[in-house]
């Protein structure tokens, strides 16, 4: 089988690599947006990869399209490229590439020329998918969405804790080990991004931590026997691995492969798990098959994501919200800074086994916003889809005290600190953290932060406007490199300060008694993630 794996920036090197190791697979690598390093590349020739460029796909697909005009058989001799990169036309050739890579552009093509002949087209998500396909024999959560996905981890890895979860998250690798009653972080890498491919890497990982006797790493699930569930945090959809998969949110559905598609299409990858929980109002207005937005936002996909395909899709999906209709629903909610507790009402869930869930009980747990009651509900649904007691759920919840580097509270010089720090942070998260203080007495506000975090870089603009209509009197101070530029269009009054320390100290020194701290941080600034 030959594999051209594409993009060596977001996991492309870790697919490539894998694939090589396969029996029967000639594997060629397109680093297209050139940005593979010198040691990188010679890994992968040494595997057997094949290096190649951007004319190698256009001239195959030529060379495709002449032959089918010719209309020569199968059993002719096809080939094109050099001889030591010559690739046998008769053979199906699978490109692998990221669902957010606009290849057709890049190569001066459209989706239907990449599409036909002997051209297969395959995801990152879909190659790991095969390539760990019957490799994991433990419980496999997955987590995808806009809003909420590390947040959604740690909740789980909390409930999780007793069963030595393997937990992959955009705050690296690790395995919880409870030896004996004391519970140990074992990491295994910190800084990993949360593309596909890095489930590959964990898995990796875990390997090299149990080789087999020969020193070679495991080819089956026998390097996973001290890990009892699998937590995995992706980005832009699933693998398919998943026994439940969790869509958080569609908060914003941002374009993405050069505005040719919308993150809310990349993100129906998930729906190939066994079972999905998705939020109530994503599910009814985008994927559910006879929503309105249907058939413009999901009938035509480049990479087969055709929701129709699967006509189990509303048997197979449990949603979660603040909604009637819900299968996951919170009433009675009573928010607070430290603690909030509500009621969870079940109603119709199905789960894995074939069960059907109705039920209700209390969650006592820190979730400050509603739009963290909406991470808890997504937790509990998919807790639930796999049959977890109740019991467990709420006493994990019940541990769950907020994440450092997203969302937390903590005390200092007798303030309350209330941080939102988010390498993703964008208006819409900004918004609602401004929210959660909006009847707290003695507050102040700190906000920025650093650019170049993620893809999706945050509207100035509109965040001026969110923060204008901060009320005169709770104190607003800017800080580092977001704040700098800000301060330039606001229209209200406000301190400006370069460190965020110091920025808190400031708040605290002017007696404010609570400060909400919304900061973007740079995604490789651990000691703000």
């Amino acid at each position: 089988m030959k594999v051209l794996v594409v993009d060596m920036t977001h996991g492309g090197t870790i697919i490539a690599s894998e694939f090589s190791k396969l029996p029967g697979f000639e594997v060629f690598a397109l680093d297209i947006y050139k940005t593979l390093k010198e040691k990188d590349s010679k890994r992968l020739m040494k595997n057997g990869v094949k290096l190649v460029e951007e004319d190698f796909l256009e001239e195959l697909m030529e060379s495709n399209e002449r032959s089918g005009e010719n209309e020569q058989s199968c059993g002719d001799e096809q080939s094109w490229g050099n001889e030591s990169d010559k690739i046998d036309l008769t053979e199906v050739l699978t490109v692998v590439s990221p669902v957010h890579c606009d290849l057709e552009s890049k190569i001066g093509g459209d989706n239907g020329r990449l599409m036909q002949g002997n051209i297969k087209r395959m995801t990152h998500h879909e190659a790991v998918g095969f390539l760990l396909k019957n490799r994991i024999d433990v419980p496999v959560i997955e987590i995808t969405g806009v809003k909420g996905k590390t947040s959604v981890v740690w909740m789980l890895k909390e409930i999780f804790k007793d069963s030595n979860p393997l937990v992959l998250s955009s705050l690296g690798v690790e395995i919880l080990k409870n030896e004996k009653g004391d519970l140990k972080h074992h990491f295994l890498k910190k800084n990993i991004s949360i593309t596909p491919a890095s489930i590959l890497e964990s898995f990796n990982l875990v390997c090299n931590e149990n080789p087999h006797k020969n020193g070679v790493g495991c080819e089956n699930a026998n390097c996973l026997k001290d890990v009892g569930i699998c937590i995995f945090e992706t980005s832009l959809g699933g693998t398919g691995l998943a026994d439940v998969g969790i869509l958080t949110n569609i908060a914003e559905d941002y374009p993405i492969a050069n505005r040719t598609r919308k993150a809310s299409q990349a993100k129906a990858q998930i729906f190939k798990s066994k079972m999905v929980v998705c939020d109530f109002d994503s599910f009814i207005s985008i994927y559910r098959p006879v929503s309105s937005n249907y058939d413009s936002n999901l009938k035509t996909h480049p990479f087969n994501l055709n929701l129709k395909e699967h006509s189990n899709l509303v048997e197979k999906t449990n949603t979660f919200g603040l909604e009637d209709g819900a299968n996951v629903k919170a009433f009675d909610i009573n928010l607070g800074l430290y603690e909030t507790t509500f009621q969870v009402e079940v109603k119709n869930l199905k789960t894995g086994a074939g069960k059907i869930l109705n039920t209700s009980f209390e969650i006592s747990t820190f979730a400050p916003a509603p739009y963290h009651v909406q991470n808890v509900l997504s937790v509990i649904c998919a807790c639930l889809t796999i049959e977890t007691p109740i019991e467990t759920i709420k006493l994990g919840l019940k541990n769950f005290r907020g994440l450092k580097g997203r969302t937390s509270i903590k005390k200092y010089k007798g303030s309350v600190i209330l941080e939102e720090i988010n390498p993703g942070l964008n208006v819409t998260a900004l918004k609602k953290a401004v929210d959660m203080v909006k009847d707290v007495d003695d507050v102040g506000v700190i906000f920025g932060g650093k650019y170049g975090v993620t893809c999706e870089e945050i509207d100035e603009s509109t965040a001026a406007n969110v923060l204008n209509k901060i009320g005169d009197v709770t104190p607003l101070m800017l800080v580092d490199e977001l704040g700098n530029n800000i301060k330039n269009i606001i229209k209200r009054n406000f301190g400006y300060i370069v460190n965020l320390n110091d920025a808190i100290d400031h708040a605290v020194d002017m007696g404010c008694r609570n400060i909400l701290v919304i900061y973007r941080s740079n995604f490789s600034d651990t000691k703000k993630r």
